[in-house]
């Protein structure tokens, strides 16, 4: 499905009926890492969507940087869309960025917080540097400089030792990535805000889920996150790593689950 929003087509997938619950993808990835919780999600009593941000997928890739202010507007214009007062946000990786500025700025639009294989902490000055090169090379190569990064980055030992298909679907998704894509979405978390001394503001029900083999995102980020959150739940899921949704869809769609059957009408 399409829908333009802020001047862009916004491609996404919907499926369910009841609360709305909004899943956003992490970098350099799309909505289709989230086809494990779709039909779950859905057939347990929820409206699930899920979208391609500005510049991934099928949505428009305009020119970059795309802030993560700009980004969280497109998902509050994709909600106004589709009538969608309220929502349970999931937001992985880069999701997750953008999920903190949606409690910041947006909290009324939030019924509930789903952190994934996130972090709240900016990048460091070496970090930042890192992603303008690699955004650099983005615009010059395309997606394959990234690709290499993040293919080691994403998946479990066990998950690279006995899932090849499913490394090889998304690495398929990230070389579809397009250069202005990959290089606005790069700058945009080069830029992001550090959300660690919020948490404690925020005071929506939330819930934490991390990969135990998680190298983007390791354990002591995980553990911050769960600190500062007040009264969050959490669940550090085995033999996951960064992809932790598609890793161990079976355990994640449970945790998932059981959080929102717990929230309060």
């Amino acid at each position: 499905m399409n829908c333009t929003v802020n001047d862009i087509n916004i491609a996404y997938d919907e499926m369910g009926t009841g609360p709305a619950v909004l899943l956003i993808h992490g970098f350099p990835l799309n909505r289709q890492m989230w086809q494990p919780q779709l039909k779950p999600l859905a057939d347990a009593g929820y409206r699930v969507i899920a979208p391609d941000l500005r510049g991934f997928g099928a949505s428009d890739a305009p020119a970059g940087p795309y802030s993560m202010d700009l980004l969280a507007e497109d998902m509050i214009a994709l909600m106004d869309a589709l009538k969608i007062d309220k929502a349970v946000i999931g937001g992985m990786s880069m999701g997750g960025y953008i999920l903190m500025n949606l409690l910041e700025r947006y909290p009324e639009r939030v019924r509930a917080a789903c952190f994934i294989a996130t972090r709240s902490n900016a990048d460091d000055e070496a970090g930042r540097e890192r992603r303008k090169a690699m955004a650099a090379e983005a615009e010059r190569l395309g997606a394959n400089p990234i690709i290499k990064i993040f293919a080691e980055l994403l998946f479990a030992a066990e998950t690279s030792q006995e899932s090849p298909a499913l490394i090889a679907r998304v690495t398929a998704w990230m070389r579809e990535a397009r250069p202005q894509g990959l290089a606005g979405g790069l700058l945009g978390m080069r830029d992001r805000k550090d959300y660690t001394a919020l948490l404690p503001t925020f005071k929506h029900p939330s819930l934490v889920i991390a990969g135990a083999e998680d190298r983007a995102a390791p354990a002591e980020t995980a553990e911050t996150l769960i600190h500062g959150l007040a009264g969050c739940r959490s669940k550090v899921i085995e033999k996951a790593g960064h992809m932790v949704n598609m890793e161990q869809p079976e355990i994640f769609n449970e945790t998932m689950i059981s959080f929102l059957k717990s929230l309060p009408e």
